[in-house]
C-alpha cells in the first residue's frame, strides 16, 4: 500500500545493489560511524537518502532501529535482516515510534523540507535529530531548513560529508502530504493533461524535453502497455487517454513517483496499475508495449545499469510482437544493447540531445 506503507517482508541502480551487499559503507555512514555514542540507548528511525547497510550495523549499537524508505531498492535489500525493522512508502505510518531520527540527506531540497515535516510531526517535541549527507547534495541547508524546530549543529565533517545534531523544540502541528503536491498542465499534441507530483520525484513541476519527444513518436498502443519508470505520470496518463483501451501499468522504484503518478491518473479521470518494481522484479511477461523515458541517476551518481538491464530483458517481458519504445540522452550506446538482444534497432527521431529506439520482438 504504497500511499501508506509496506511493513517488513520475508535489482534499476548497480551503485546502490551494489552497496546494499557491501559491507563498506558510503561516506555519510561512515561519518556516523565515527559518531555512534548518539545513538547509544536510542530507539531509532533511519529515513532519507538509504544507499547501504549502515541501519543493520546501527542495530548493535542502540536499542531499536527501524528504517523508512522511498526506495524500492533500499527496501528489498534491507528488509531480509531481522536485525531491523523495514517499511516502504510515501508516508510514515502513525504508530510510528523513535527517540532520535537518522536522516540521510536528499539532494532535493523540497523533499528534505518534507520530510522533515513529515517525521518531526509524527515524532513530536524533544525528539533528537541526526542528519547526515555529502557536502554537495546541500546538506548544509539543514541549519536554515531545522530552524523553526529547534538547535541543531554541525559536530563533524569528513571525506566533504557533514554530520549534524538537533533536537526538535517545536514540532510541526500537522502534516498533510496533499500539501506537498506540485499541479501543473501540459499539452501534448492537442491532449491537455493535470500532472501531479511530490518533490523528489522526476519530472516534478516540469514537462522535459526527453519524454516530449518520446510522446511524439509513440506507436500505435493496444493490449497491455508498461510505463516503466513513471515518475510523475506524464507518459502513462498521456497514454492512457490516447488510447483508453490499454491495460495501462506503471512502475517506479520510488514510492513518492507511485504516489504522484497515482493522483495524476485520478486527475485526468484515468485507471491504471501503479506499482513498484527493481527493474523487473515485480514484472509480468506478458506486454505488449513496454514505453519509457529511463532513469539514470541513483542518489547524487549516475548508473546506467538499470536501463541495460531493462533493455536485455525486454524480449522476457513482451508477447510475441510485442514493442520496446525507449527515449534516452544520444550520447548513450543503448542500440548496440537493442540490437544484442532483439535482432535489431530503429531509431524514430533524434535531435542534438535526445533519441528514441525501438525494436519489435
Amino acid at each position: 500500500m504504497l500511499g501508506g506503507f509496506m511493513r517488513e517482508s520475508p535489482t534499476y541502480f548497480s551503485t546502490l545493489r551494489d552497496r546494499c551487499d557491501m559491507s563498506t559503507f558510503i561516506a555519510p555512514s561512515q561519518i556516523a560511524e565515527r559518531q555512534l555514542e548518539y545513538f547509544a540507548n536510542q530507539t531509532v528511525l533511519v529515513i532519507g537518502e538509504i544507499e547501504d547497510q549502515f541501519p543493520i550495523e546501527l542495530s548493535k549499537h542502540c536499542d531499536k532501529v527501524t528504517v523508512f524508505t522511498s526506495n524500492y531498492i533500499a527496501y528489498r535489500q534491507l528488509s531480509r535482516s531481522s536485525a531491523i525493522d523495514t517499511l516502504f512508502g510515501a508516508q510514515l505510518p502513525d504508530d510510528i515510534e523513535a527517540s532520535l531520527v537518522m536522516i540521510y540527506w536528499p539532494k532535493a531540497k523540497a523533499e528534505a523540507q518534507m520530510l522533515l515535516e513529515m517525521v518531526l510531526s509524527k515524532l513530536g517535541k524533544e525528539t533528537e535529530v541526526v542528519v547526515v549527507g555529502e557536502n554537495r547534495s546541500g546538506v548544509k541547508s539543514v541549519e536554515k531548513m531545522f530552524a523553526p524546530y529547534g538547535p541543531i549543529n554541525k559536530y563533524d565533517s569528513a571525506r566533504r560529508c557533514s554530520f549534524y545534531w538537533g533536537v526538535c523544540q517545536t514540532p510541526p502541528t500537522s502534516f498533510k502530504l496533499d500539501d506537498w503536491f506540485k499541479s501543473y498542465h501540459v499539452e501534448v499534441a492537442g491532449e491537455s493533461l493535470t500532472i501531479k507530483s511530490l518533490p523528489g520525484v522526476f519530472s516534478h513541476g516540469e514537462f522535459d524535453l526527453g519524454s516530449q519527444l518520446l510522446l511524439n513518436n509513440l506507436p500505435k498502443l493496444s493490449g497491455k502497455v508498461l510505463d516503466f519508470g513513471c515518475g510523475a505520470g506524464i507518459i502513462g496518463a498521456y497514454m492512457g487517454k490516447t488510447a483508453p483501451d490499454i491495460q495501462l501499468n506503471m512502475c517506479d522504484i520510488n514510492a513518492f513517483a507511485i504516489e504522484s503518478s497515482k493522483q495524476t491518473l485520478i486527475a485526468n479521470g484515468l485507471s491504471g496499475r501503479v506499482f513498484a518494481s527493481d527493474v523487473y522484479s515485480d514484472i509480468e511477461s506478458d506486454f505488449d508495449f513496454i514505453i519509457s523515458n529511463p532513469p539514470f541517476h541513483s542518489g547524487l551518481d549516475t548508473s546506467y545499469s538499470a536501463t541495460e538491464t531493462l533493455l536485455a530483458q525486454a524480449p522476457d517481458h513482451l508477447n510475441r510482437q510485442g514493442q520496446l519504445t525507449i527515449v534516452a540522452n544520444s550520447f548513450l550506446k543503448y542500440p548496440p544493447i537493442i540490437e544484442q538482444h532483439f535482432g535489431h534497432c530503429h531509431t524514430l527521431d533524434k535531435n542534438r540531445k535526445f533519441a528514441i529506439y525501438s525494436a519489435t520482438k
